[in-house]
């Protein structure tokens, strides 16, 4: 059995037309990837947006609640500055502080030492 092979291809470089086909082929493929791009990245950034504006949405009350926390030790932080601040903390204060420990030393009124 005597098989005939043909071959298709050919040693002659493409025409004229078959290089402005090719062409054309590849530049409506670039159009059509860098118009799918374009359409993901909408979407993709829709999405982006939609899942932060729920993710803000729902931590609104945790958000109130870390406002109003701040808002009372900022409250409590300044009572604490009035007080030390204040005369009578100075008075009362009176004391002997080694190597940043603080020793309050008692004097009765009466004057007598224990």
């Amino acid at each position: 059995m005597h098989m005939k092979y043909i071959s298709s291809s050919s040693t002659a470089s493409p025409s004229l037309l078959h290089k402005t086909g090719a062409l054309i082929v590849a530049v409506a493929a670039f159009g059509l990837m860098l118009m799918f791009s374009a359409v993901l990245l909408a979407v993709l950034l829709v999405l982006i947006v939609a899942g932060g504006a729920y993710l803000w949405w729902k931590t609104r009350k945790v958000r109130r609640m870390m406002r109003e926390m701040r808002a009372a030790a900022n409250d409590a932080q300044a009572n604490r500055d009035d007080v030390f601040r204040g005369e009578a903390f100075r008075e009362e204060s009176k004391g002997v502080v080694i190597e940043g420990e603080a020793v309050r030393v008692h004097v009765p009124q009466d004057g007598s030492q224990r």
